[in-house]
């Protein structure tokens, strides 16, 4: 498994945002994976995570899902998410995620899920993306924590 890059900033995997979710992603070359550990401050309905926390974490691994496998950074355009079974705080959720179809480079369509300990689909999600243009990843590599020049082709990260 090769860890993935993170930010300094981002509210999903940004090491400096007190706010945020804090993940780290690992893949495989093909399905990314990363462990969610929901905290009581992101819940919704007592005793039930928020289902705009879920949706934010599903999107953000179906990002790194499509950066793996197409080389480029992608924002989302559409995010449709199944929310099966209540999600706890407190208890580890299990997130993947992987590119379903690459559109000749300029849309990709993703798939995600967040299963608990046992193995239980808690939500599913699918999302199409578009590609970040190459100066626009420039700008945002500055803010990468760990390696990301394999990711980024010819824009390099400090």
């Amino acid at each position: 498994m090769q860890t993935l890059p993170h930010t300094r900033s981002c509210f999903v995997c940004g090491e400096a945002n007190p706010l945020g979710f804090n993940l780290r992603f690992v893949t495989d070359g093909r399905i990314v994976h990363a462990k969610f550990t929901p905290r009581a401050e992101h819940g919704g309905f007592k005793g039930v995570v928020h289902g705009g926390a879920i949706a934010t974490v599903l999107d953000e691994i179906m990002v790194w899902a499509c950066a793996v496998q197409t080389k480029s950074f992608v924002f989302c355009a559409e995010l449709k998410v199944r929310y099966l079974n209540p999600m706890p705080p407190g208890a580890e959720v299990r997130l993947t995620g992987e590119l379903a179809a690459n559109r000749k480079g300029r849309l990709f369509e993703a798939k995600a899920a967040a299963k608990d300990a046992d193995g239980r689909t808690l939500a599913e999600a699918t999302g199409k993306y578009l590609p970040i243009k190459n100066s626009h990843a420039r700008e945002f590599a500055v803010d990468f924590v760990g390696d990301a020049a394999w990711l980024l082709g010819d824009v390099k990260s400090p």
